[in-house]
Formats: structure tokens, sequence, C-alpha cells
């Protein structure tokens, strides 16, 4: 541990130096990348020189245990030290798990109403809510890209962005078919109803992250369109935009211009091709998808929404709340907290491992 932590102290003295460097300032793609890498490692290597600091002063406290006359103090600051020490250790074993680059990103969310036709719909919906709710309480911002109402209220799908600080590695495992029991509005007998949503999470990429060339894409106007007519703009604005090398098709209808559409479908886009190509990485990375919490697929049945009960459970950790009441006004920090300890257990198995 010792030896990486030296490296890593080694490798953010490099990068500071280099960020002093004229030349490397003006290449600005260099620069940012950088900067995002000594930001991921100034937490590591302040816990190290705090790591450092017990570790001396711990070697003090031996010493003066030779002396009769400080034997008692000295005795009570091994104590406390120490374990000071083993809580710092276990913190560096922490920090020390290789970091999701797209951690500190912003996140692109797409909900869609999937198996139970208008419940589906109206359950999407319930699920924007809720992390609408969540994003606000945490002072994250909340913008909606593009949206199709159901018929019968909710969503047959609606994108929006969360912006915030390090709102991917919060949101990111949210990915998958979120499942709701309970009696619709739409059930006339009374009779308990399962329905399911998918959410996808995809960072937001930035300029740097992805190459799109202009011939790559198909763009074709048309006219929006909307449940039952209602909320429809009649002009030809909605934009439908094609990356042509992967096939991935993106929608923008609820601006109320094509120039603001364009937009906010190349936004969408550039994210999903993004993602796309990610995952590709991944999946060619075993100990990579091996360490993961899911494979964050859509069709992975990651929750379950129990109204009757009053219960989530999410299956893949086995966790259990009796809150869904809270948890539907967007109080998710207990099930978002479960999960990343899950996941950082996982990985440290993995590195163990290695």
């Amino acid at each position: 541990m010792l030896e990486r932590l030296e490296l890593t102290e080694k490798r953010y003295n490099e990068i500071q130096e280099m960020l002093m460097n004229p030349d490397v300032v003006k290449d600005i793609k260099k620069s940012r990348e950088l900067s995002i890498e000594s930001s991921s490692l100034e937490d590591v290597v302040e816990c190290f020189h705090k790591y450092k600091r017990v570790l001396n002063d711990l070697d003090e406290a031996k010493s003066m245990e030779k002396d009769p006359e400080l034997k008692e103090f000295a005795t009570e600051e091994i104590e406390r030290l120490t374990l000071e020490k083993e809580s710092l250790e276990s913190e560096i074993e922490i920090l020390l798990i290789p970091k999701d680059k797209n951690d500190n990103k912003n996140v692109i969310m797409e909900i869609r109403g999937a198996a139970g036709g208008d419940e589906g719909n109206i359950f999407a919906g319930d699920l924007y809510r809720m992390y609408e709710k969540y994003a606000l309480k945490n002072g994250f911002q909340v913008e909606v890209l593009n949206s199709i109402d159901g018929a019968s209220g909710g969503f047959t799908i609606i994108e929006f962005m969360i912006k915030g600080k390090n709102v991917y590695s919060k949101l990111k495992y949210e990915s998958g078919s979120h499942r709701v029991q309970r009696v619709p509005v739409t059930e006339a007998n009374g009779r308990i109803q399962t329905s399911t949503a998918t959410v996808l999470v995809m960072p937001e990429a930035d300029e740097f992250d992805v190459d799109i060339k202009e011939s790559d894409i198909r763009i074709d106007i048309t006219r929006s369109s909307g449940a039952g007519g209602q909320h429809v703009n009649r002009t030809e604005s909605a934009v439908r935009m094609t990356h042509i090398p992967t096939g991935i098709v993106v929608f923008s209808q609820t601006q109320r211009s094509q120039i603001q559409n364009r937009e906010k479908a190349y936004q969408i886009l550039k994210s999903r091709v993004y993602d796309y190509y990610q995952s590709i990485e991944d999946e060619k990375n075993g100990k990579e998808r091996k360490s993961k919490i899911g494979t964050g697929d859509r069709s992975e049945k990651i929750r379950t929404y129990n109204y009757p009960q009053n219960r989530v459970t999410d299956h893949r950790i086995g966790f259990t709340t009796k809150q869904l009441d809270r948890v539907m006004e967007g109080e998710l920090d207990e099930i978002i907290e479960a999960l990343i300890t899950e996941d950082q257990k996982r990985k440290l198995e993995v590195e163990s491992a290695s």
C-alpha cells in the first residue's frame, strides 16, 4: 500500500508541475485531462500526508514509552494513534480503488414506460418526479430535454439532464428495469398489477469525450406529436437525429424552434454515442464488469416498488426499505449509499484478487 501511495504522490506532484507549464496551459484538452486527474488524486495524497504524520507521531510515542515519567502519557498516545492509523488505512484502501472517470460528470437520464401500458407510462412519470425531487434536495439542477406524454398521464418517454457536483457517481446505479406493484388508477376491479418502466443513465459527454463528424449525422425534420393530439407544436420543428456509424437515433420536440430542438437532440446524441463506446470498452475489460453492480443494461430488473406493503427492494444487493412513500418523495440517499458501499466492497475484492 505504501508503494502505491508513494507512486500516487509522485504522479500528483508531476501533474502540478505540468499544469504550470505554459505549453500545457495552451493545450486546452491536455490541461483539462491533467486537471481532472489531479482532482482524482488529491484526496489520496491528502490522506497519505495525514497517514505519514500519524506514523511519525506513533514512532515518537513509542520512543517516549521508554521514559518512566512519560510512559503513561505515551501509552495513551500509542492507543489513540494506533486507532487513527487503522482508520486512515481503511479510508486509504477505499480511496485507492480505481475511480470511474465519469463520476464527476452531469447525467442525462431517459425513462420509458414499458410493460403495463398506461400504468407503465404513469409509473415512468412517478419515477421522473422521484429523481427530480432527489436532485432538488441535493441542490442539483434539472432540465427536461425531450418528452412525450402518456395518454393517461406520465410519459411514454422523458429525457432530462441533472447537473451538479459528482451527479453521475450518485445516479449511475439507477439504469435498469424498475417494477411497480400496485392497484392502477385505470383498474376498475381493484386488482394489483405489475408494471415496469426502464431507466437509462448516461454521463454527459463534453466536446473532448467523443468526436462526432457532421457527415456521420443524418437530420430529419418532422412535425411534433403528442398524446391525444394535445400540447403539440403544429409546425415542423421536431428533430430526429441519426448517428449513422452506430445507428443510434434521438428525437427532440419539446422546444418551440427547430434550432433549439437540434441543440437538445445533439446533446442527447453525443452522450448516447459516448455511452455506447464506453459500454464496448467495459465489455472488453472483464475485471471492470466483474466489479460492477449489475450490467447497467436497460432490461435488467433492478428494483421493485410495492405500494401495498410500502416496500422498495433493490434486487442486486438484497436491500429492502419499508419507506416507499419517502423514497418516492426523493429520499433516495439510503438506497444510493447502500449501492455505493456494495460497489466499493466488490471492487476491493477484485483488487485483492488481482
